[in-house]
């Protein structure tokens, strides 16, 4: 039998649907104030549903909302270790690791984003493998699993018997990313089951060099001259992305969502409840993204405020996919993990990708 630990950290990905890009910090208090609601149980659920060898597992469980209170009563033998008080911190998720670090587990499964993996890492370094639920609001580091589902079979995967290999863990700057700028940096490694096809990539920046732009700008000019009047148009983070409001002559929240419509931005760095007023008032709606380049991920990693319901609300037709080719090229698929499995398996399938001026690409969405 494996002894496995599990964290999850209650407040990841609160930020967002409410559009405030992460928790870190005492941001999380302004998350709830604007009615975000916790995810991580929804997604430890979902992994703990998933697990195929529940009979072969000792679980030693964080206390409360960053654990026992998800696991009891799902047939799984558990412990609960450590003690935390009403409200946790990234301390609490350090110490109580550490605590069953000393307990001498074989896997610790944690759920949260980039902050948790920091969190996780500050703790137990190299010393034991780790699975990783992707909770947050932009996870950008590789430690993470697909999706909970991913997770799941990651763990099923170990207690059968694997090797592992060591995965980056990146330190994002909330405080630039809010303001537009992403900067990162390598933070760290953690070990996780070698299991390739069921972890994310790490995201690869985008590429500035002349090709690069002079492709940005093909695609532009393709979506330009496509754009009709009276649709309400949600354009998704990225440089990609950009290049059409640049050549629109309109400013654009580079890692936030912003709305157009007859040629005039009308929504900059919307949240949920933005979007959705939007959607109540403007009956014809597309929405633009790009893939995170290396992820591939289109919805859920880095623009969570296109949430399950507004996709619904806008229909998978009306989504369109820009990418330059070189991305493209660097992606075996389109990835989404939008917090509803329903809406994923909606999104999964063939679809087309716009890669220059009427130049468009078939390619896979899966989960």
């Amino acid at each position: 039998m494996k002894k496995i630990g599990l964290i999850i950290n209650p407040i990841a990905g609160m930020g967002g649907s409410v559009g405030l890009k992460g928790t870190d910090g005492d941001i999380f208090k302004k998350a709830i104030k604007m009615g975000a609601q916790p995810i991580t149980p929804k997604r430890l659920n979902e992994l703990l549903s998933n697990l195929e060898n529940k009979e072969d597992i000792f679980l030693l469980v964080a206390p409360g909302k960053m654990g026992a209170d998800i696991v009891e009563n799902k047939g799984f033998k558990f412990n609960t270790i450590g003690e935390i008080g009403k409200d946790t911190s990234a301390e609490d998720t350090k110490r109580i690791a550490k605590m069953m670090l000393e307990e001498n587990i074989d896997l610790l499964i944690f759920c949260g984003g980039d902050g948790t993996a920091r969190d996780i890492f500050d703790a137990i370094g190299l010393r034991k493998p780790v699975v990783a639920i992707p909770s947050g609001v932009k996870m950008f580091s590789s430690v993470f699993a697909l999706n909970p589902r991913a997770a799941a079979e990651m763990v099923d995967t170990f207690v059968k018997g694997t090797d592992t290999q060591e995965k980056e863990v990146l330190d994002i700057n909330e405080d630039s990313f809010r303001k537009g700028i992403l900067d990162s940096r390598l933070y760290g490694y953690l070990k996780v089951p070698n299991v390739k096809r069921l972890l994310q990539s790490g995201k690869i920046g985008s590429k500035i060099n002349k090709t690069a732009a002079e492709n940005k700008v093909e695609i532009a000019d393709h979506i330009i001259e496509n754009m009709k009047d009276d649709i309400l148009y949600l354009m998704g983070p990225g440089t990609t992305v950009k290049a059409i409001t640049d050549a629109l002559n309109l400013p654009k929240t580079l890692l936030g969502i912003d709305a157009i419509y007859n040629n005039k931005r009308i929504g900059e760095d919307l949240n949920e409840e933005g979007i959705l007023r939007l959607l109540d008032k403007y009956n014809n709606v597309e929405i633009i993204v790009s893939p995170i380049g290396g992820q591939g991920f289109i919805f859920g990693r880095g623009n969570k405020q296109l949430t399950p319901k507004i996709i619904l609300k806008v229909g998978k037709v009306n989504i369109k996919i820009v990418a330059t080719a070189d991305k493209m090229k660097g992606l075996m698929c389109l990835r989404v993990d939008t917090g509803d499995i329903k809406v994923d398996d909606i999104l999964k399938g063939y679809t087309k990708v716009i890669i220059g001026y009427k130049e468009e690409l078939i390619t896979q969405i899966e989960c």
